[in-house]
């Protein structure tokens, strides 16, 4: 491309950001320099309350992308996250955080971002403007019907995403995209578009800011959702978590106690005849019976407590 088609495309894109939200010039705070660090902090704060708001108006819409993310794990689908920059971080933060709450392996929820592995850390130049490459790496994940793809762009309007969305329809996957925009191109590219409308940005144009805090708070929802319909959760409790450091050793007994009352020593017994197992810990408490008798019961109930322990006391 010649300097003069791409200032020509430059120029057009400038136009085009001037008509978001969340590129637009915000007049609450229009000297955040000059604030004193009281005034900045309570800015911030200030600024952020519209984010929940903002989301709760998209329930409808992200209770209908769970719904179809849910189908698609039942048949042992996988839910993939694709972004660039804060987005693409985001995602691969919620994919990243799965395996060890739920006691998943990391290949049920992924997260890929623009620019590879090293765009994680560092930003990839001009990685997010390659539609080429967002199709690829859906290609290289091998998507089938029963997978879902979540395209995240706080713009809407990113290329990465959009030729992420457009192969994932194309191989027969479920698709999501959540941009803090109205009309978003993504939106249009997907089976299922969140459009949360986050405004201007406190600092302009920062959408780690706002529109960062969205993201994370339907990622949060969506895998949550997911997990608790595939019986990782009784109760409130995390009862699938990967025990992998003393914190979270002393997490799975203090879950087995407080969802069966039984005291710290019986609770400990039953983690270690179980290999570690919150799961089955509960059920060999509630039911009375051994480890390898819980176990085979939660095999049986396809995992899910709840289910087990009424089979198991019903008797």
């Amino acid at each position: 491309m010649d300097n003069a088609h791409r200032t020509e495309d430059r120029a057009h894109l400038r136009d085009f950001l001037g008509t978001l939200p969340t590129e637009t010039v915000g007049e609450r705070y229009p000297d955040l320099d000059l604030l004193t660090d009281a005034e900045f902090v309570h800015a911030m704060i200030d600024s952020e309350r519209a984010v929940a708001n903002a989301v709760a108006a998209q329930a409808p819409r992200i209770t209908a992308a769970l719904n179809g993310i849910v189908a698609g794990m039942a048949r042992g689908g996988r839910l993939i996250y694709m972004g660039a920059g804060t987005a693409g971080r985001m995602g691969i933060l919620d994919a990243s955080e799965a395996p060890p709450t739920f006691g998943i392996t990391d290949d049920v929820i992924i997260g890929r971002i623009a620019g590879g592995a090293g765009a994680i850390r560092t930003a990839v130049e001009n990685a997010e403007d390659d539609a080429g490459s967002g199709a690829a790496d859906v290609d290289a994940l091998e998507l089938g019907p029963d997978d879902s793809v979540v395209g995240i762009s706080a713009s809407g309007r990113t290329p990465y995403v959009i030729g992420a969305l457009q192969r994932a329809r194309e191989r027969g996957a479920f698709t999501v995209a959540h941009s803090c925009n109205p009309n978003s191109a993504i939106g249009a590219a997907a089976d299922v578009a969140i459009e949360t409308e986050v405004g201007p940005e406190l600092l302009t144009g920062s959408t780690r800011l706002k529109a960062g805090s969205a993201q994370k708070l339907v990622l949060n929802t969506i895998s949550t959702g997911a997990m608790v319909r595939a019986g990782k959760v009784y109760r409130n409790f995390m009862v699938d978590l990967r025990a992998t450091n003393e914190k979270l050793r002393a997490r799975s007994e203090r879950t087995v106690i407080l969802a069966t009352g039984a005291d710290p020593c019986d609770a400990a017994a039953a983690l270690e005849a179980s290999g570690g197992w919150v799961k089955a810990a509960i059920l060999a408490i509630e039911a009375g019976i051994p480890a390898s008798d819980a176990v085979a019961a939660l095999e049986a109930n396809g995992g899910f407590l709840r289910p087990a322990i009424s089979e198991a006391t019903a008797h």
